[in-house]
């Protein structure tokens, strides 16, 4: 990854106009910031929820608050608390999100 034409800044994330996105079950709330090509977001997924999607796009994720499961197409499940991370390539390996209690999540993709 190679960042290029972003100036220093701070962002106050509670500042960041919210969108939200349903799950299969429960939604997942995004503040999301673009610079250049690149996506970075704070998410909140709500208790009980499910990933309506399988994703196949790179991210780097770490776990703020809660707990995060993240299952692959394999049948591996991947659980993160706060202060894990992990990260995955572009179309390295089909995976979705769930958490039964919620979690706050940092997203660079």
């Amino acid at each position: 990854m190679r960042i290029d034409g972003t100036p220093f800044g701070v962002t106050d994330w509670s500042a960041v106009e919210p969108t939200v996105h349903p799950g299969q079950t429960g939604t997942a709330v995004w503040r999301t910031r673009q610079f250049g090509e690149i996506r970075v977001r704070m998410v909140e997924y709500s208790p009980r929820y499910v990933a309506d999607h399988w994703c196949s796009k790179g991210h780097i994720v770490l776990c703020v608050q809660g707990e995060l499961e993240t299952e692959l197409s394999d049948g591996r499940i991947i659980r993160l608390i706060p202060g894990q991370s992990y990260q995955v390539a572009d179309g390295a390996e089909p995976h979705r999100s769930r958490s039964e209690g919620g979690a706050r999540l940092f997203i660079v993709d």
